[in-house]
């Protein structure tokens, strides 16, 4: 497995793809429990992203990490922002000089993301948010010499989807307690696309 510059804005494309497409929907799973603004943030966000990518050259994955992590910083709002800008903030400091990305650059990189995902949002594991996906996402690239596209995409999806059934313990969802259970976490939703769209640029190498 190794990943370049190429295929990670093949990565970006695909989730910003996912996220266009699922827009309404991202926004309906948040108005359900929390403010109704995350499909709009992100669309925007990756938006922001793919125009500022698709735009400049590159001549590391970390320099587009970073490009990425600012983008998202400045132009979405909400939590999600802070939040994914600090996931990509993290990782573009662990690729830095690792490139081509290989299997366990990645797995460095989203478990430092994911402790600054943890760092930033102070949310646990089972708080019913996107920390619900990137851990069992980070633990299967932990647990496997070789990591398969079309496990990641079940992991990930089966993750997300997990969500539905636990209580909101952070953010807005929180203040809903027994009445956020039945609903998916909008932010496990946009880190299933992120995810999704990981799985498939891997399985385009394998």
């Amino acid at each position: 497995m190794k990943l370049d510059v190429q295929q990670v804005l093949n990565w970006l494309e695909k989730t910003n793809e996912k996220i266009q497409m699922n827009k309404e929907y991202l926004t309906s799973l948040d108005r359900a429990i929390g403010d109704g603004d995350h499909g709009i943030n992100m669309s925007r966000g990756f938006q922001e992203v793919i125009d500022k990518t698709s735009t400049t050259t590159y001549t590391s994955v970390s320099d587009l990490f970073k490009d990425v992590a600012m983008t998202l910083l400045s132009k979405v709002g909400g939590a999600s922002g802070p939040l994914y800008g600090t996931a990509f903030l993290k990782m573009s400091m662990i690729v830095k000089n690792r490139e081509p990305i290989d299997k366990k650059t990645l797995e460095d990189a989203l478990e430092s993301a994911l402790e600054g995902i943890l760092q930033r949002g102070k949310a646990n594991l089972n708080d019913k948010t996107l920390v619900d996906v990137w851990t069992p996402v980070v633990d299967l690239l932990k647990d496997k010499e070789v990591i398969k596209g079309s496990e990641l995409e079940e992991v990930s999806k089966n993750a997300m989807e997990s969500t539905k059934e636990r209580m909101a313990k952070k953010g807005r969802a929180a203040y809903l307690k027994e009445r956020s259970i039945g609903h998916l976490d909008p932010g496990s939703v946009s880190s299933y696309y992120l995810f999704a769209s990981l799985a498939e640029v891997l399985s385009e190498e394998e």
